[in-house]
């Protein structure tokens, strides 16, 4: 079993030069589109070359103030205006400016039991699966996840 035998070829992509606003706005598209909640995408160049992928993550790091701890009494702020305030800026902000640049990837060969340490170890839910530089799909953890699962339960019956 290898990364071309379960891999997603339908996915979701960014562009480097997409604002954070538009990314957010595919986000939640992707999800209602997909109906699951979509926490990250790939962001590929014009040639459909991976150069770094976005998360969730990103942008609420991106978004939540630094050093909260010395704003002051925690019950003295209002949440809603400070992200407001930070949200403010969010257009000017582009993908490539808060991506993850430094991406771990699988070749379509890339075996199930390779797929499930690198993810296990480096903590990863997703993996773009890429051949000759370009993005030819995704593996999700759910994917493996399950996969194993399903072995697990026919082992049982």
């Amino acid at each position: 079993m290898f990364a071309r035998d379960f891999m997603d070829t339908q996915f979701h992509t960014l562009h480097p030069q997409q604002n954070i606003a538009e990314a957010v706005s595919a986000f939640q598209k992707a999800s209602e589109s997909e109906e699951k909640k979509i926490f990250g995408m790939m962001v590929t160049d014009d040639e459909d070359r991976l150069v770094g992928m976005l998360s969730m993550y990103d942008v609420l790091n991106y978004v939540q103030p630094k050093n909260v701890a010395i704003l002051g009494e925690m019950e003295d702020l209002d949440p809603a205006q400070v992200y407001s305030n930070r949200l403010k800026t969010i257009r000017s902000i582009l993908v490539d400016d808060i991506m993850t640049t430094t991406v771990v990837t699988v070749q379509p060969d890339t075996h199930l039991m390779v797929i499930a340490e690198i993810m296990i170890k480096k903590h990863i839910r997703r993996l773009p699966v890429v051949k000759d530089q370009t993005v030819v799909g995704i593996v999700y953890v759910s994917d493996v996840f399950y996969w194993m699962m399903t072995i697990f339960t026919s082992n049982d019956a």
